[in-house]
């Protein structure tokens, strides 16, 4: 056998292998598998280790399952170092085409490419054997990066693929992972941790500490300084921190080059913007826009932005001042995401309603908080949303152990329950 597909072998199904397939997402692996049978290209993104190896996996370990031949599924993950001779498309193209000689799969072939992006030119094969009316092929592929479908790119597969973003666990796999009761108790542990796969496996919270800053550092390295050329990466990182330990709030481009320039630091408008702009692209952190809610439209300048996974905060930078309201927030605007809404900040007059979720013609109006302690704090969460004139949903979340009673068509949802209703 091709000392290449030897390789390949180590990490594929061919040979009964004893892979490590992880914890089921099915919520993930259920939606990919309902588009499988045409010749869509199937593409998730999502951050660095947020698991979408693993949902590749499970989606040829569910093909195999259903009949496939597991010489039909090959499994290529760039990352490996195994494969660091993939680098460009024809390298791809040249590995497939021994893949096919050496296992003389009959019928359909199933390719799964992991970490794609780091393969020069990948779209080309990809585009290729989508397409290839000759031979029957259907691919799935990941990237990290959030460009990796944009421009000239959208252009060429476009129509032809569909796009899943991989978050890391959710409160409910959590739960499922650990075998714990829902409630507040698991929550707020949750909510001290972090959704990161990894994190599972490991149990000290050194251990934990030093795996979330590697995490941190390939991304900022690999992904934005080597590939755009950073000039000043530690003003890069420096600006990711400020993102981490302001999240939940307003933030204007403005204010943080004010914040640097008051630390001495020579910045501008345009390198801080192109900074976030690289963050953003990795998944680390996400924009949330402004939505005039009365004018419906969404308004420029200041957004929030909310942390990809909680475990930046915890394990990285626990010592700067962040209320257990923010880190409720930052949680209810993944779940959120994880449902496949649009989620905005909405601006009514003069008050700010937490989010805005849209989906098809579903719109719902959230107002997040830690606990409804006394009557002010429940005045200022539920006035928001009765100043809304409209008849869409209205819910307030918080970890309150018991139920408020519905105000003005308002419900109140316990935060681990939110998924239930969305």
């Amino acid at each position: 056998m091709d000392e290449k597909i030897a390789l390949l072998g180590k990490y594929n199904l061919w040979n009964s292998n004893p892979l490590d397939w992880g914890y089921k997402r099915s919520e993930y692996t259920d939606k990919i598998t309902d588009y499988v049978g045409n010749r869509l290209i199937k593409v998730l993104v999502g951050q660095r280790r947020s698991g979408k190896s693993y949902i590749l996996r499970q989606v040829a370990k569910q093909l195999v399952d259903n009949g496939v031949k597991p010489e039909n599924t090959l499994f290529i993950n760039r990352e490996f170092t195994d494969l660091d001779f993939l680098k460009t498309y024809k390298d791809l193209d040249e590995l497939i085409k021994l893949y096919k000689k050496e296992l003389t799969p009959s019928g359909k072939v199933y390719i799964f490419i992991d970490e794609i992006q780091i393969i020069e030119g990948w779209e080309k094969v990809v585009n290729s054997y989508s397409q290839d009316f000759s031979e029957s092929y259907e691919l799935f592929i990941s990237g990290s990066n959030s460009k990796m479908l944009s421009g000239e790119l959208a252009t060429l597969l476009s129509g032809r693929y569909v796009c899943f973003d991989v978050f890391p666990f959710s409160y409910s796999e959590y739960v499922g992972i650990t075998e714990q009761a829902k409630g507040r108790q698991s929550y707020q542990e949750y909510m001290n941790s972090g959704g990161l796969p990894e994190l599972f496996m490991l149990q000290k919270p050194e251990l934990k500490r030093n795996y979330i800053s590697a995490i941190k550092d390939t991304v900022l390295l690999r992904d934005i300084i080597q590939r755009h050329s950073v000039r000043d990466p530690k003003l890069l990182e420096d600006v990711f921190i400020y993102l981490v330990n302001n999240a939940s709030n307003l933030i204007s481009i403005t204010n943080i080059v004010k914040y640097f320039k008051g630390q001495g630091r020579k910045t501008s408008y345009d390198a801080i913007s192109t900074y976030i702009g690289y963050i953003e692209d990795t998944f680390l952190v996400h924009r949330c826009d402004r939505y005039d809610i009365k004018g419906k439209d969404t308004l420029s300048g200041n957004a929030k932005f909310y942390i990809n996974d909680l475990s930046y905060k915890n394990y990285l930078y626990p010592g700067y001042g962040y209320g257990f309201g923010y880190l409720v927030e930052n949680l209810v605007y993944l779940e959120l995401r994880r449902a496949e809404f649009d989620v905005y900040v909405g601006a009514l007059r003069n008050k700010e309603v937490d989010f805005v979720a849209k989906k098809a013609d579903r719109i719902i109006y959230l107002q997040s908080t830690y606990m409804l302690s006394d009557e002010t704090t429940v005045e200022r969460e539920y006035s928001s949303l009765e100043t809304i004139d409209d008849h869409f949903e209205k819910v307030v979340v918080s970890l309150d152990e018991l139920t408020m009673p519905l105000r003005n068509g308002i419900r109140h949802i316990q935060a681990w329950n939110l998924k239930d209703i969305l």
